[in-house]
């Protein structure tokens, strides 16, 4: 349970869970990193300024650094995207600041790694604007045979109109002038 529509519970949370990770051992801290660093890059991404930086306040602590450092091929992937996403997009400054600390921290432990998931998210965005492109000329597409085929059904109402003696009475598919 994660108590994402109150952020101050949200705030409380982050407070207990970096006191847990404060004495956690290194292999049980691997058996919950995944979903941990998930939820923790759901809570950056938080339009909540406070839950943003509270989630970011972890890579000011030491022994969590350790263990993301030890962990970097896991963990890096997994923020990643919201990270630089948010390094771009998110209302506060303060925020801002907190993301570059956390990925200069990243590109310091792994370069390498750091690299490559830029790599990838970039890739990801490409091809997520290329799908919307496509989704968007699709749209397009679908609209313009709708207009063909209404057009094609006033004209074939009209033959038939006339074809059965009616020409003078309105189609219902007719606009009025």
């Amino acid at each position: 349970f994660w108590p994402k529509t109150h952020s101050p519970k949200e705030v409380m949370f982050l407070n207990e869970l970096e006191e847990i990770l404060d004495v956690i051992e290194p292999h049980e801290f691997r058996k919950i990193m995944r979903p941990l660093f998930q939820q923790l890059a759901r809570c950056v991404s938080s339009p909540h300024f406070q839950v943003a930086e509270r989630a970011l306040y972890f890579w000011n602590n030491d022994y969590i650094m350790t263990l993301i450092s030890d962990n970097a091929d896991v963990i890096l992937p997994i923020m990643f995207g919201a990270l630089y996403k948010n390094s771009k997009s998110h209302w506060n400054k303060t925020i801002h600041g907190l993301i570059y600390n956390a990925l200069k921290l990243f590109m310091e432990m792994n370069q390498r790694l750091f690299d490559e998931c830029t790599v990838r998210y970039k890739d990801e965005r490409q091809r997520e604007r290329a799908k919307l492109k496509e989704r968007e000329e699709s749209w397009s597409a679908l609209e313009r045979q709708a207009l063909t085929n209404a057009e094609k059904m006033k004209q074939l109402n009209a033959q038939t109109m006339i074809a059965t003696g009616h020409a003078n009475s309105r189609s219902q598919f007719e606009e009025d002038p």
